[in-house]
């Protein structure tokens, strides 16, 4: 069981890493991340890839989660501070009144993530998606159909900033991603995966791509999307909608076309 240690002080500095959340959000935590809500918790006490250093609740959460919480190492501390405390420690109301502090895992290249990969495999591959709520839902949907990997070129936002992992309901956690520091397409095709790009114009609708047993779907950001140039070294699919739109958000079209590309795979 871990260690419980009550914090009366927002000042007490064996909580410095978890003060002024939202500021350091935006300039970074070299090396580590805050883990936010029961769910996320029970995810990064359950994988083995992200080392969890310190958990912080309010009291009246301890109960509930009591058996998330003998799941980790004895020597891990777990805070515990009234509500007026948590808050101003945090710097903001934390309704869910549950953080966790980890150590990320270390960077995998590309392309050793996907020399790992079997015989059937399915990769998302993301371009310039700089927007934490999509990065989330595009990692819980990959958790949800069982992506292999997720790739991301050096125009996307950190997967492991805090809304990310909480919109993922803990997929970030789960899911292998590396960071491409080459060509996408390139690196997709060097290992055997067939690269299937989601665009309006897309020369052959969804529903009817029989795709090969390895397969990546490139995605890119909403507006722009995908730039032409990869667009035509790709085979290209499109979603058919109503008239009058043409596209969807990210997310949701992650969802779909994972969810057809799991099921129609040979």
């Amino acid at each position: 069981m871990p260690d419980f240690i009550s914090i009366d002080d927002p000042a007490d500095p064996r909580i410095e890493a978890y003060r002024d959340i939202r500021e350091r959000d935006l300039v970074g935590r070299r090396g580590l991340f805050v883990a936010e809500g029961e769910t996320v918790l029970r995810v990064l006490a359950g994988q083995q890839r992200h080392r969890p250093l310190s958990v912080l609740i309010a009291p009246k959460r301890r109960l509930k989660l009591e058996p998330i919480l003998q799941t980790l190492p004895d020597d891990l501390p777990v805070y515990l501070a009234d509500q007026p405390v948590l808050d101003a420690i945090a710097g903001f109301e934390l309704h869910r009144g549950i953080l966790a502090i980890a150590e990320r895992a270390p960077p995998v290249s590309a392309d050793d993530l996907l020399a790992g990969l079997g015989e059937r495999a399915l990769v998302l591959a993301l371009s310039g998606i700089g927007n934490h709520d999509n990065m989330g839902g595009l990692f819980r949907n990959a958790a949800a159909f069982g992506v292999d990997a997720v790739l991301l070129d050096g125009a996307c936002c950190d997967p492991l900033y805090r809304k990310a992992i909480r919109v993922s309901v803990g997929g970030v956690l789960t899911v292998p991603f590396a960071t491409v520091q080459g060509d996408m397409v390139e690196t997709l095709l060097r290992h055997g995966l067939e690269p299937v790009a989601l665009s309006p114009a897309g020369e052959t609708a969804l529903h009817r791509f029989v795709p090969l047993s390895r397969v990546a779907l490139l995605l890119g950001a909403e507006g722009p999307g995908l730039p032409a140039e990869v667009l035509a070294r790709c085979r290209t699919v499109s979603i058919p909608m109503a008239g009058g739109f043409d596209s969807l958000n990210v997310a949701t079209t992650s969802g779909i076309a994972l969810h057809h590309l799991r099921t129609a795979a040979p």
